[in-house]
Formats: C-alpha cells, structure tokens, sequence
C-alpha cells in the first residue's frame, strides 16, 4: 500500500486531480503521521484537525478538482496570521490572541484549495536560530532528535522534514528559512523582498522579512511561490511586476549561465563536509556547462555586525505594540507604567528583550548616527557588493551555513548563536533571492545545505540552478 505521506506536494496534488487518492485519504494519512511523531519531534503549536478534516470532507465532493494545492495540507509558521487561529509568535505576550483575519499567503493557500492543517512552532517573534527560544517547547531535529531543527522556521522546517505534511511556510529575516531547511535536509526559499506580501505577518524586522516555502524538493518551492507570489494593495512593499510560472521554466536549460563563488566566504571557518558539498555542487554545475567564476564580495564581513543594529532596532519599534492593552498576555499593575513593565517583563523571553534593548539603544539620541546610521550605510555598500557581483555573473553559490546542525543547548553565548547565520544574513541586508538545497549528510549524519542567490527578483533562474544541482 502506498504512504502518501512520501510523495512531494506537486505528486499529491497530481494524484488527487487524478482520483487515484482521495483529499481526506491524505489528510488522514498525515495526522496518522504526525501522531506517530510529534510528541518526540513537537513541530507544531496547534493542529486543527476537525477544521481540516471538514475542509477535506468538502474538496472530495467536488466535481471540478480546481486549484493548484487542491487538497494538499499546508502547516503554516505561528507568526502569519490564520483567521480563527490563535498566533502566538512563540511567545507568552500573545498567547490567547486569535487572528481576526488571514495572511495574504494564507489567503492565497485557501484560494487553490490547499487545506491549513496548523501552526509551527518558531522561536519567540522568529528571533533565533534553532527554534529553543520558543515561550512553549523546543522543536527537535527529525534527523537526529538531540540536535536542533534550526530557527527560526524550525518548526516548519522539522514538519516537512518529519513527512508530517509535504510543504510548508516560514519567514526568513537572517536565514530563519534556509538556515532550518539546511540542518533538517529540505528545500528553503527565500524570495526576492517584496515578491511576497507580509500582510498579515507579525513583524520582526519589517525591511528584512520575507515569507517562503520549506519542501522536499525544488519543485515543489516553486508550485508555492507560483502560488504566493505577486503583488498585494495591503503591502505596500510588494512589487508590481510580472510574476513568472516557476513550474513551467524549471527544467530550462543553465548551460552557458555564469555562477560565482565567493572568495570571502572561505575567510570563515566552515565545516569540511559543507565545503566538500560545495565543491560537488560546483562540479555539477560544471558538468551542466556553467562557468565558474571567483567573486569579490569585500563588506561581507561586516554583515552580521550590522544586521544586529539593524534588525533589534526595526524589532524595538515593531514590538512596542505588545503592551499587555489591546491583545494578548497582560499582567497586573496599580499603574499604567507598573502595568507596561510588568506585562512586558513576564511576557517576553529573554532574547526578545535583548533585542529589544539593543534596538532601543541603537536608536536612541546621541547614539542613532554612531549606530543605527552607520549600519545602514554598511548595508547600502553590502548591497552595492552585489550589485556589483551580479554584473559578472548571473548567481552566486555558497554554504547555507558554517556547520551543520547543532545539539540541543549546545550554544551557550548569544554571540555564538548569531554567528549561525553569517552566510544568509548578507543576503537579506541586500533583498536578495536565495534557496538551500540539501547536499548529502556529515559523518554524523546530519544533512548539509548548499546555498543559491540570485539577483533581485529572478527566482525563475534560481530555482532551474537549485533543481539541476538536486538532480
């Protein structure tokens, strides 16, 4: 008998259209999958399994199967808004807040018949990079249960990589996205900012996150980015330009296109396997006849430096909103002051608040321009770096990370786990596309990521690139 549960989404979806698989038939098969499962891995903050079971029930009796999800479970990250839904954000300051209304993403989920099936678990408001920092539970690695899934889309990350649903969504600000996908051996997208809307995305770092698909495979990223991209009037950041069917380019040949590799990235110390997976995947580009060239991305250094004034200090003004007045966890206080402090003290985790110290600081009079400016000029030159690189060449290639996946509480120092991310945070800094694709295992096992960037918004080429290299 088959496991439908092993099929990428784009072959389930086929094979319902088809009639050889029913909706529920496969829903059912993945809430077999995620009792089995979840209690070991905890990947997920709610399932709403009567809602989906009914939506299933609704989509089997249908005559016309319509809809590029029709009948596909999607798991959704904890800090997108889902109408009915309680969004916590992985954090106790929210925690009894049930959104009023759904994501743009969401929306369009729903519009192609995929079926919400629930909400991952994410570090607090995605800040972090192994998905422990969540106010409920830490996320554990399916690969390997004493080790991280990676943050802060661990949860949806671990879900896809668990076989507890095919595809799902996660935000990216630093490498929340790839970073996860690369420790857990699944495909993350990261797109270009601005393809995507972030309406209805609880915010973070609102000129860095960007929201995207973690799968199996290559193609099914890009039957989801068919899906939620495009422009959105909620969003004013989203960009009205012609939006490509990534499907149907995705088997285009890349022989002649020029890729480079970045002879910074090797001033780091990076893990022998990931540098051996680079390797690999250079010769299979290679093989495929692409030119190899080395590129100069000089400000890459000070990347990580930058994107922690920036990011706390986008964070600090987003998150004053959470006062324990309007929505959510609030604690007592026989004055108003007493009151903010108090909710805001008990609610938060400790690396919200740290961010949110930094940010504050960062922002503050007498420090903004030593800070705050400063950074954001680095960024400007971070961009201009590959501006420049991309007049070379058409896409870069890079590890995901420095190491694969770490144990549980292993990383001790704030600084230590920043330093995570300093290969996906550049691309961020610049609003770039990127995607980790797996690249075999460590010798322990653990999966290796290698990562793709593109230019600004040409994802149809990044995803071709990524699918030769799975191939």
């Amino acid at each position: 008998m088959m496991d439908i549960t092993k099929l990428t989404a784009y072959e389930t979806v086929k094979r319902i259209k088809s009639g050889e698989i029913g909706v529920k038939e496969t829903l059912l098969s993945y809430l077999k999958k995620i009792e089995e499962r979840e209690d070991l891995i905890k990947t997920f903050i709610l399932i709403d399994r009567d809602r989906a079971i009914k939506k299933a029930e609704e989509l089997d009796q249908l005559e016309h199967k319509e809809g590029l999800l029709f009948g596909l479970p999607v798991a959704i990250k904890d800090n997108i808004n889902v109408y009915g839904y309680e969004a916590t954000a992985g954090s106790k300051i929210l925690k009894g807040y049930v959104s009023l209304y759904d994501a743009s993403v969401v929306e369009s989920i729903k519009r192609e018949n995929g079926i919400i099936l629930g909400k991952t678990n994410c570090d607090e408001f995605a800040m972090g990079s192994s998905t422990e920092n969540s106010a409920f539970f830490p996320t554990r690695n399916p690969v390997n249960l004493e080790y991280v899934p990676g943050g802060s889309s661990g949860g949806s990350a671990a879900c896809v990589a668990a076989e507890e649903v095919a595809i799902a969504i996660g935000s990216d600000t630093g490498g929340s996205i790839r970073e996860p996908a690369a420790f857990c051996g699944v495909v993350g997208l990261k797109p270009t900012y601005g393809r995507v809307s972030r309406y209805g995305l609880i915010a973070f770092a609102s000129s860095l996150d960007v929201i995207g698909p973690l799968s199996k495979d290559v193609r099914d990223a890009a039957l989801m980015l068919n899906v939620i991209a495009g422009f959105d009037a909620h969003d004013e950041t989203t960009v009205d330009i012609k939006v490509d069917d990534y499907l149907d380019i995705l088997e285009g040949n890349i022989k002649g296109k020029k890729i480079g590799v970045i002879k910074e990235v090797m001033d780091f110390e990076v893990q022998k396997e990931l540098k051996d997976a680079l390797e690999s995947s250079i010769q299979k580009l290679k093989g495929e006849g692409c030119e190899i060239l080395e590129i100069s991305i000089p400000y890459l250094k000070y990347a990580l430096p930058s994107y922690y004034i920036i990011a706390p200090s986008e964070a600090s003004s987003n998150l004053a909103r959470f006062d324990g007045v309007r929505y959510g966890y609030e604690s007592d206080g026989a004055y108003l002051r007493e009151f903010y402090e108090n909710t805001r003290t008990e609610g938060f985790g400790d690396e919200v608040k740290r961010r949110i110290l930094i940010g504050t600081f960062a922002l503050s009079e007498g420090y903004f321009e030593d800070y705050y400016l400063k950074a954001s000029k680095v960024r400007r030159i971070i961009e201009m770096d590959f501006e420049n690189a991309f007049e070379q060449v058409d896409a870069l290639i890079l590890p995901t990370t420095a190491t694969t996946a770490f144990k549980l509480n292993e990383k001790k120092s704030p600084l230590e786990m920043y330093m995570t991310d300093i290969f996906t945070i550049p691309v961020n800094l610049a609003g770039l596309p990127a995607i980790s694709v797996p690249a075999g295992t460590d010798k322990a096992g653990l999966p290796v990521g290698v990562q793709l960037v593109g230019k600004w918004f040409e994802e149809a080429l990044l995803l071709r690139i990524a699918h030769h290299i799975e191939e």
